[in-house]
């Protein structure tokens, strides 16, 4: 039972424990070129279940280096960093989340193009002992960023395709009612006379 121990401290609190490691996918009729958009534009997130807002200016396209803050939907509103790691333009955009001290956690987004439409794959990489509790609040959300994604894409597409006609608005009932207390004084007047 000592030499268990013994083994386990020599190699240090996260070295004994396996990274969690999921992907989660979905088709899209979008194009790629439509979900890349959608992917490096860090300006809006919207559509993302796990991130609420970030500090990326309009139009700034993700490149490797580029650290930014973003404020997560589940937890108290304090800034994490993310550090951009990899670029592959239309293709892969892989980043990592320094959020809390004992959790390693790298995110890929990958666009690719298939017979029955576009997938986009979102894989989570959770390192560190405090991994399991994390991956024990954040899956339920995870497991929804790719299809949140092509559903963002796809909006986008019908926008663009249809632009809004303004809708005609209702007239007002106190209008209406106005327009028949007229009707009814003209006739009045028309019976007397």
């Amino acid at each position: 039972m000592l030499h268990f121990w013994g083994r386990c401290s020599r190699r240090g609190a996260g070295e004994w424990m396996q990274p969690l490691v999921e992907t989660y996918q979905a088709i899209s009729s979008a194009s790629v070129d439509a979900l890349w958009q959608r992917v490096i534009n860090l300006a809006d997130v919207s559509w993302h279940p796990l991130i609420a807002r970030t500090n990326v200016p309009k139009g700034l396209i993700p490149k490797p280096g580029l650290i930014y803050q973003a404020v997560s939907r589940l937890f108290l509103p304090i800034p994490i960093r993310i550090f951009v790691e990899r670029v592959s333009p239309h293709e892969l955009l892989s980043v990592r989340i320094l959020a809390l001290p004992g959790i390693e956690e790298r995110v890929t987004y990958r666009v690719e193009s298939t017979l029955c439409g576009t997938r986009v794959s979102y894989s989570v990489t959770l390192k560190g002992w405090l991994s399991p509790l994390l991956w024990s609040f954040i899956r339920p959300y995870a497991a929804r960023v790719a299809t949140e994604l092509a559903h963002a894409a796809e909006q986008d597409l019908e926008r663009a395709a249809c632009p809004r006609v303004p809708r005609r608005t209702a007239p007002h009932p106190q209008s209406d009612l106005f327009g028949l207390l007229l009707v009814a004084l003209s006739l009045s007047a028309s019976l007397s006379a």
